[in-house]
């Protein structure tokens, strides 16, 4: 069970073939856009009937680009999680009333949680950033910036604590409709912190090592790729990079600036300056480039893109932040919200991204300097090459289907 945009919902999608292979029977439950996601391969799937991109569509999605502060795109987040929660409760309880076991995403761990202790069912965590509280850095979805050991630890609390808060009357409806007492927000989260509920992340420990003063349950796995259909390239693509060098991948994924088309321009302005071809990713911000030396293009897996640039300019989701790593290129991150902060800080730490370029100060003249550095810097391009090689002998579906094994056994 996920919510939210593309990067939520694609790594499940081979986490769940992983698990059908070992012989379960497994549905994705997520919204309805995503359902191409998983044809082909075995997995299932029930439809959520919230549309994530049309909620950032609205004025306030829309808001949630043009916030400056990581606190006042989480107020709005919060706001528009409260409004669709509900929606999402009939569908969350027909799946769950199916199933055996519930492995869920954290943008949803409170409302399911609450389901799979209403139907006696097992449940596990999946999570694709590090959410838990540690004195290590703060919590990911505000940023990079830490406040200290304390109050990395106590920010962490309180983002748990806060993440309750927000779906509580959803909660409290599914706990209602399912005859469990009520509670106070909060109660749940403490109680899975008291029990060592099992939470496991969907990223390499070589990017992001396990917190040392981790509670036990909590483990890094190791990414899950999302499921690739159709991996071949379309034959425009596949022509303009055999037409001339490699040039650079440029996507902004589920963001949504607020002017599209000026932002476009400011790219092309940089990577022309420092002698670059690129390859847009219209994305959901609609991005766009035209000319002989650019080309725009929908969706084409990372997978088999991401090797062939000469770098990467992404908006520093979790998903596309480990596709550029899986693919061994350097990558310049263009941080917009969330959690991309805190991703972008981890490759410019790795070594294999020269500097982050917030979404908000990127202009042709910031954004030069940083492509240059990234295709022409040697030991860039060797750090980007080791790390992708070691993280491609990584298989982080291994430990969930231990798990789930261990669980059903």
């Amino acid at each position: 069970m996920t919510a939210g945009s593309r990067g939520d919902v694609a790594p499940f999608t081979g986490l769940g073939q992983a698990l059908v292979r070992a012989g379960h029977e497994v549905t994705l439950v997520t919204h309805d856009r995503f359902a191409p996601l998983v044809a082909g391969s075995g997995v299932g799937f029930h439809a959520l009937a919230v549309d994530p991109r049309a909620e950032l569509e609205t004025p306030q999605g829309r808001g949630l680009s043009r916030s400056v502060s990581a606190v006042g795109k989480m107020v709005r987040l919060a706001a528009m999680a409260r409004a669709v929660a509900g929606r999402m409760t009939d569908d969350l309880l027909a799946a769950a009333q199916s199933s055996e076991m519930l492995l869920l995403s954290g943008s949803l761990v409170p409302l399911g949680h609450s389901v799979a202790e209403g139907l006696r069912l097992p449940s596990v965590g999946l999570y694709l950033q590090p959410l838990a509280a540690t004195r290590e850095f703060p919590p990911s979805v505000l940023g990079a910036g830490s406040w200290g050991a304390v109050g990395n630890r106590l920010a962490g609390h309180g983002m748990g604590l806060a993440a309750e808060q927000v779906l509580s009357a959803a909660v409290r409806e599914v706990r209602d409709r399912l005859g469990l007492p009520r509670q106070r927000p909060g109660a749940a989260w403490r109680a899975r912190e008291r029990a060592n509920w099992p939470v496991l992340h969907g990223f390499s420990p070589l990017v992001v090592p396990r917190p040392r003063d981790w509670r036990p349950g909590l483990e890094v796995a190791g990414y899950w790729w999302p499921y690739d259909r159709e991996p071949g390239l379309p034959p425009e693509l596949r022509d303009f990079l055999d037409a001339g060098p490699a040039p650079v991948f440029v996507g902004l994924g589920s963001a949504t600036p607020p002017d599209p088309a000026r932002l476009s321009a400011e790219i092309v302005r940089a990577l022309r300056r420092a002698g670059l071809r690129g390859v847009f990713q219209r994305g959901w911000g609609e991005l766009a480039a035209a000319g002989d030396d650019m080309l725009t293009v929908g969706e084409v897996p990372h997978s088999v893109l991401f090797p062939r640039m000469a770098a990467v300019v992404h908006h520093a989701g979790a998903g596309t932040t480990a596709a550029g790593v899986r693919a061994g290129v350097p990558a310049v991150p263009v941080p917009v919200q969330f959690d991309a902060g805190f991703w972008a800080a981890r490759l410019v730490a790795l070594g294999v991204a020269p500097r982050a370029v917030p979404l908000r100060r990127l202009t042709a003249e910031t954004l030069t300097p940083a492509l240059v550095r990234a295709t022409r810097d040697p030991a860039i391009r060797e750090r980007a090459r080791v790390l992708g090689a070691r993280v491609r002998a990584e298989d982080g579906t291994v430990a969930v289907v231990e798990r789930v094994n261990a669980l059903r056994a």
